[in-house]
């Protein structure tokens, strides 16, 4: 089923992040079909099929589409766990569903529409799934644009309203055989993402559409003409650098220098507010890198003598790093590794954080009261 040529599912994340993007893929060729998408194609169909005639999957076996024959091996490995998918998540066969659904937005957004895998219901809940046939990049349920946009069209859809009507969560489904994602949702996020479409659409109707890259022009058809690809953007910021003021611009750096030593005192007060055991939200210590270190200059000594390694020492015993460009095999007994101290990150850092001796104590004296 053909798709909307300004934003459709698939095209969703790409929109929302890069309006002017929509012209720019306009003014390109249609992309050629390759193997791997006509694959997809024929996985799509045959599942489409079996489910909306009630078809065994065997009876498929040979058909074709395009160079891509269905096999046995490829129905074992991409359409059975799919079909399993659809049991784990419709235990008791209770869904009621429609395959290869038109959706679209209607008024709200002219010639703005997509295709459905499926549109079920279960009860109070409303189910959107997008099979992906694809090998290689795992595609998760969560926030994912193409199901939430698919969830807003269908709602907006008279024939698809009755899968949503009444619905008290919305669940969007990937199945990715073997692999199922699933995430609940609800219509407040599903309205959410309708307007952030909307604006990108309104957007990329306006002559300085944003422009924006990043992981979303994977698939974008326009990076051979893209500015942002093409070093055209680049060239225009040297121009305004060129353009700046100058005297404006030393100014600045004398605020930077004030700046600076404040930054650099800040940083220096948060570290002995954390050192001193006290929290500080969002931040806490974490050791720096370690270093490689000797742990008995004897020992290393005694097993040079026993090795016959010549140049170990220069004025003193080289440093395991320097030892090895001499000796690949240093027994693991004779290193140790040794944190230069503790610094400050965010949170979010995944080292773990350090605690301090004296909250160690104040730890272990609490226990004893």
């Amino acid at each position: 089923m053909n798709h909307s040529n300004i934003v459709g599912g698939s095209t969703a994340k790409r929109v929302i992040a890069c309006p002017a993007s929509v012209a720019l893929v306009a003014k390109m060729p249609p992309s050629p079909s390759n193997e791997h998408a006509d694959r997809g194609t024929l996985l799509h169909n045959v599942i489409a099929d079996s489910l909306n005639f009630g078809k065994p999957l065997r009876t498929f076996i040979g058909t074709k589409y395009k160079d891509q024959v269905l096999t046995e091996e490829l129905m074992n490995e991409k359409l059975r766990p799919a079909f399993d998918a659809i049991n784990t998540i419709d235990a008791h066969h209770d869904m009621e569903y429609e395959i290869e659904t038109r959706v679209d937005f209607g008024d709200f957004l002219p010639n703005v529409f997509g295709s459905t895998d499926l549109l079920g219901r279960i009860g109070n809940r409303a189910i959107v799934l997008d099979w992906k046939f694809g090998d290689g990049i795992m595609v998760e349920a969560e926030e994912n644009p193409q199901l939430l946009f698919y969830a807003a069209a269908a709602m907006r859809t008279d024939s698809a309203k009755w899968v949503f009507d009444g619905a008290e969560e919305i669940e969007l489904v990937i199945v990715q055989p073997p692999f199922i994602r699933r995430w609940v949702t609800t219509r407040e996020r599903i309205a959410q993402f309708e307007r952030e479409l909307a604006r990108a659409v309104a957007l990329s109707a306006t002559p300085d559409a944003p422009m924006q890259s990043g992981d979303h022009c994977r698939w974008c058809t326009a990076k051979p003409i893209c500015p942002q690809m093409t070093g055209a953007v680049d060239r225009a910021l040297q121009q305004q650098i060129v353009d700046l003021d100058a005297p404006k611009l030393a100014a600045y750096l004398k605020q930077a220098d004030v700046l600076e030593g404040w930054i650099k005192d800040l940083r220096a007060l948060a570290m002995q507010v954390l050192e001193s055991g006290s929290p500080m939200p969002g931040y806490k210590l974490v050791a720096k890198r370690a270093t490689r270190q000797w742990t008995s200059e004897d020992a290393v000594d005694a097993w040079v003598d026993v090795n016959g390694i010549a140049n170990a020492y220069e004025i003193k015993l080289k440093s395991p790093a320097q030892m090895e460009k001499l000796v690949k095999n240093i027994p693991d007994e004779l290193i140790k590794k040794v944190s230069s101290g503790v610094t400050m990150a965010e949170d979010s850092d995944p080292r773990p954080a350090v605690l301090q001796i004296g909250q160690q104590l104040n730890a272990a004296l609490s226990k004893l009261l």
